[in-house]
């Protein structure tokens, strides 16, 4: 059973500088051990504040031997600034040398698929085998997730067909309740192949949903509940966001 680990931190800087030096730790020794990390991104102000951290202090990470992917992504235009990817690369992976052939966007509404979301998502289904060792899904070493106030996490959000989802990996959401309504999105089975699961929350209006969660809600109803890792769960937390447990 994946251990569960929750830390509380002061405020939302103090969480994501220990978010930044945990993601270090993590990724140096993937590295050691077989030569190689592979991490999944999220955006949300939390997710793009560790990515700006990183930019400035990223230890020994050597990113040449990173695979980048992401978690959800806003079916939109590749240059709309609301695109996960996009974030992702102004806030650190522009800065970094990072090899190009190591980052794994999802696709663009104006891109090969043009504005077709399944199609899109069946891309990325055939990205992560692509990059498998199993022929399904890479072995993610960590898998950061933000948290919306009702629980959600990726583009999975409480009672839809998404967070239901009990076999695809990744599927297209064409009815978010958070705009913009289409989206693509990793599922909770895909996110609990990873190693470790992180969750970065921050903020009293999450902490009812925190607690829910850590408390064993049914993930239907709090997505974050079914977000677990194989071998470990973090819950990163400020105290504003730990306040109900």
């Amino acid at each position: 059973m994946s251990e569960i680990v929750v830390e509380r931190y002061a405020d939302t800087d103090a969480l994501v500088a220990a978010a930044a030096r945990r993601f270090i730790a993590a990724v140096e020794q993937a590295q050691a051990e077989r030569g190689s990390a592979s991490v999944v991104l999220t955006g949300g102000g939390t997710g793009i504040g560790l990515l700006k951290a990183l930019r400035e202090d990223s230890g020994s990470i050597d990113w040449h031997q990173v695979d980048i992917y992401w978690g959800d992504e806003r079916f939109v235009p590749a240059a709309d600034p609301e695109r996960n990817d996009l974030q992702a690369r102004e806030a650190l992976l522009d800065h970094i040398g990072i090899d190009p052939s190591r980052v794994h966007p999802m696709a663009a509404s104006d891109g090969d698929f043009g504005d077709d979301p399944e199609a899109a998502a069946r891309n990325y289904v055939d990205v992560l085998a692509a990059n498998s060792t199993d022929g399904q899904l890479p072995a993610f070493d960590i898998h950061l997730l933000g948290m919306g106030g009702e629980g959600h996490i990726n583009s999975l959000f409480p009672d839809t067909d998404a967070v239901r989802e009990t076999a695809k990996l990744v599927v297209a959401v064409t009815d978010s309740p958070k705009p913009p309504p289409t989206r693509i999105t990793l599922t909770l089975p895909a996110v609990r192949r990873s190693k470790q699961v992180w969750l970065i929350v921050s903020g009293a209006a999450k902490a009812d949903a925190v607690a829910a969660a850590i408390g064993g809600a049914d993930p239907v109803d709090i997505p974050s509940a079914g977000a677990t890792g194989v071998e470990k769960t973090v819950w990163l937390l400020d105290e504003a966001a730990a306040s109900a447990l």
